[in-house]
């Protein structure tokens, strides 16, 4: 596949895009933690773990709202 300039450069901002929204997901993932995932650590996180972790955030998430007890 042979792209032009402006491909490239569209190519380039959707990786930009997709670069920072990894960032913020793995941001997002060490905050919830509280330290217990730094965010080196979170850098080797699979797809599948960032997934699995996130579900999990979003459970206790639920589970708070639902029971009146404070997450913050």
């Amino acid at each position: 596949m042979v792209l032009d300039i402006d491909g490239i450069n569209e190519m380039v901002k959707d990786y930009e895009l997709e670069s920072k929204a990894i960032k913020d997901e793995l941001f997002r993932i060490c905050w919830y933690m509280r330290g217990g995932v730094t965010y080196s650590e979170s850098l080797m996180l699979s797809y599948e773990d960032r997934e699995i972790i996130s579900r999990i955030i979003e459970k206790n998430l639920e589970i708070t709202k639902e029971s009146g007890m404070n997450f913050f």
